[in-house]
């Protein structure tokens, strides 16, 4: 699934600022796209605006894939969060999903008393982030780079990624809000310098200048209808110039399918999947993204090698 270029509506473009060693990418999600996957699960208000957050980021950094496949952005812990999920598939489809202890995420709230819970409340001291590059090709086996949730949100986080796994100095900004209407919008940025060579030369005051302008931008502005997302890039760098590429579309887009759910319930072991069986002699699963319903005779799922 392909989407034309754009630069309205839900989309990620990447951007340069003329003539400096920095790059930079930028996301606008919204009724395409973030809003029917928070609707669909009915999330408290702040676990929403965090699983918005890791889809944006999973948009922001999947949208520079070499290859076909897909990009997780997966944090874990032991908190009142268990599992959180973003997902982007090349081509533009983001999907995103958490799994959360109730009683936990209440009792975090009353001792908040409301405010935004920090990344280490919410997964526990042994909280980690992974970013996980799942090519489309079997033969590949997927990488995983992994950081801990020791910083207070998730674009800090991510930026200790890009500092210890990518060694590439980068800034991130993520934001995500509920409008009027009870839907939701979110957006990202990231800016990254571009190391010095021979012909650039040192890139070390170039891109200070850049992140002290980058600084200025808020979490109300990522989210503007009425501010699109060129003249936010022209208002942060129109004194050096700033060229935005064409955008590529978003949507909300599910990977599943019944022919990889059935590879994954061949890899359990028998008495886990006689555990699933309903007493018709099918398995009755949910997709936990989606919440797409498969029925699935178990005929279909052992072989002689169960």
């Amino acid at each position: 699934m392909t989407g034309p270029a754009q630069t309205s509506g839900d989309f990620t473009a990447s951007f340069q600022i003329e003539g400096r060693p920095v790059r930079g990418r930028a996301v606008r999600m919204a009724g395409a796209s973030i809003a029917p996957i928070l609707a669909r699960h009915d999330y408290p208000p702040h676990l929403a605006r965090i699983l918005g957050e890791a889809v944006t980021l999973a948009a922001l950094v999947g949208a520079s894939l070499k290859f076909e496949g897909r990009i997780l952005v997966q944090a874990e812990g032991d908190g009142p969060v268990r599992l959180l999920v973003g997902e982007y598939s090349t081509g533009g489809g983001v999907r995103g999903y958490a799994r959360y202890d109730a009683d936990a995420w209440a009792n975090l709230d009353r001792l908040n008393k409301g405010r935004p819970p920090h990344m280490p409340q919410l997964f526990g001291p042994a909280g980690r982030l992974g970013l996980i590059l799942i090519q489309d090709n079997p033969a590949l086996q997927p990488y995983q780079g992994i950081v801990p949730l020791s910083k207070a949100t998730l674009s800090q986080c991510a930026e200790d990624y890009y500092a210890m796994s990518e060694q590439v100095p980068s800034r991130i900004r993520l934001s995500v809000s509920q409008t009027e209407d009870g839907g939701w919008v979110a957006g990202g940025m990231m800016v990254q310098k571009i190391a010095g060579d021979a012909a650039r030369g040192d890139t070390t005051e170039a891109w200070h200048e850049a992140e002290a302008l980058f600084g200025t931008l808020t979490e109300t502005e990522l989210t503007d209808p009425d501010l699109p997302v060129a003249e936010l890039l022209f208002r942060l760098f129109h004194e050096q110039g700033v060229r935005m590429e064409p955008g590529e579309a978003i949507s909300d887009h599910c990977t599943c399918n019944e022919d990889r759910l059935i590879a994954t319930l061949r890899g359990m072991p028998d008495e886990a999947l006689r555990e699933l069986v309903e007493p018709d002699g099918t398995l009755s699963i949910d997709c936990q993204f989606c919440a797409r319903h498969y029925t699935i005779p178990i005929t279909r799922v052992t072989s002689p090698a169960n």
